[in-house]
């Protein structure tokens, strides 16, 4: 994750990662209803703040909040960017995609533009 991260601000964009967010006042002995609430809702303020979604994906089973933040934005009409790193992926989450694309391709990808690309690997 922390290599898309490095893409994206080397491009220059304006980057909310919720991984960095939501563990700046977690202690890991201290998990509260009160620090829950605060993620959930700073993940969904800057879904709807954001311009596209770029998820890092790690095939069919990845991270329950990730797939979460993949249908939001989908159904929010988000642009989502999907970075593969697994062999295979399930079709619910690359269907989504604007844009299925690899780290490699994270690269060279053009934000302006905003190219489509299609899945190509195995679905589940």
């Amino acid at each position: 994750m922390q290599a898309v991260e490095e893409i994206l601000a080397e491009k220059d964009l304006h980057v909310f990662s919720p991984r960095l967010k939501n563990n700046q006042n977690k202690r890991d002995d201290i998990v509260t209803r009160l620090w829950s609430i605060e993620t959930f809702t700073e993940d969904i303020k800057h879904l709807h703040w954001c311009e596209c979604v770029v998820v890092v994906y790690h095939g069919n089973y990845s991270d329950s909040g990730t797939a979460f933040e993949i249908g939001y934005a989908y159904a929010t009409g988000k642009p989502i960017i999907l970075v593969h790193f697994g062999e295979n992926s399930n079709l619910m989450c690359h269907e989504a995609a604007h844009a299925n694309i690899t780290l490699e391709e994270l690269k060279e990808y053009d934000f302006e533009k905003m190219p489509t690309s299609f899945y190509e690997g195995v679905m589940l």
